[in-house]
C-alpha cells in the first residue's frame, strides 16, 4: 500500500518527520509530496525542501520525497497512491482535515488516513518555526538537526 503525504513542509518540522517515520512502519511506500503554491513565497525552494526531507529520512528505504504543483489528487494518481496521509495536531486540524478528506474522496475517489502527531510535537507548525526564526529564537526540538543546519546556512 502506497501513501502520499502532501504538504508545503516549509520548513519540515519534527512533527512532519515523526509522521513520516511512523507511516513508514505502516505502509509499503511513503511518498512525501512537497507541494508548490505559486501564491506563497517560501523560505526554501521546493528542491531544497525535497532534499531536506530526503536527508532526514535517508535511513528509511521505503520513503521518497518529490515536489509537485496543482491538485494533490493528480499527484496521488501519478504516484499510484492508495491513500493520502494527513497529520492532526488537535481538534482544529481534525475539523479542517475531515472536510478535505471528504472532498478528496468525492472528487478523486481516494481515502485519507489521519494520524495524530506525537504529543511532544503537537504544538509545532512550520508557521511557528518561521516565527521563531524571524525573532532569532532557539530551534532545538522544533526541527531536526539537518533542518536547523540548513536554516543557519540560509540565515548567513
Amino acid at each position: 500500500m502506497i501513501c502520499l503525504f502532501p504538504g508545503s513542509f516549509d520548513p519540515p518540522t519534527m512533527g512532519h518527520i515523526d509522521l513520516v517515520r511512523r507511516a513508514a512502519k505502516l505502509f509499503d511506500r511513503v511518498i512525501v509530496a512537497v507541494m508548490i503554491n505559486p501564491d506563497k513565497k517560501p523560505l526554501f525552494t521546493a528542491e531544497e525542501r525535497v532534499a531536506l526531507i530526503r536527508r532526514c529520512t535517508a535511513d528509511l528505504p521505503n520513503v521518497e520525497a518529490r515536489s509537485g504543483m496543482g491538485l494533490t489528487l493528480d499527484m496521488a494518481r501519478e504516484a499510484g497512491a492508495d491513500v493520502l496521509l494527513r497529520g492532526l495536531r488537535g481538534e482544529g486540524d481534525a475539523v479542517f482535515e475531515s472536510q478535505l478528506a471528504a472532498a478528496n474522496r468525492h472528487v478523486g475517489g481516494i481515502d485519507t488516513v489521519a494520524m495524530f502527531t506525537s504529543p511532544e510535537y503537537s504544538y509545532i507548525s512550520s508557521t511557528i518555526v518561521r516565527d521563531v526564526i524571524r525573532h532569532g529564537g532557539d530551534l532545538k526540538g522544533l526541527v531536526p538537526p539537518e533542518i536547523e543546519a540548513a536554516l543557519a546556512e540560509k540565515a548567513k
